[in-house]
């Protein structure tokens, strides 16, 4: 059990960092990060970006509000990767979103499974 800890920890961490430093790296607004997503249309959009980035993973990180921000930072990663596909730019996107989704598993696994824990009303 404590391995278990340990690793869902560990997941947890890596992954909010990663978003985290891409929250920061936008409103760090260097001329790579910002010529980059002015190909695809969102340069004007830097540090709207990446606020919401740092808040969906605040969200994410507080155990209370886990779950809306596993949903926000889905469907943020989930338009980000539309975004790439639809302009042919590598798959960025998808590494962060597979970690949240595997902390996210490992931190409370009713978000894709049915609760059978709970007794069945006859």
């Amino acid at each position: 059990m404590k391995a278990k800890k340990i690793i869902t920890i560990g997941v947890t961490v890596v992954s909010s960092a990663l978003v985290v430093l891409s929250g920061i790296m936008k409103l760090s607004r260097s001329e790579e990060i910002v010529s980059s997503l002015s190909k695809v249309g969102v340069g004007d959009y830097l540090v709207p970006l990446a606020l919401m980035e740092i808040g969906f993973t605040a969200l994410f990180i507080y155990p209370k509000t886990m779950k809306i921000g596993f949903i926000l930072l889905s469907c943020y990663f989930a338009g980000a990767l539309a975004t790439e596909l639809s302009h042919g730019t590598p798959f960025n996107a998808l590494l962060p979103m597979i970690l949240i989704w595997i902390a996210a598993f490992l931190r409370d696994s009713s978000i894709f499974l049915p609760d059978t824990t709970a007794e069945k009303i006859a």
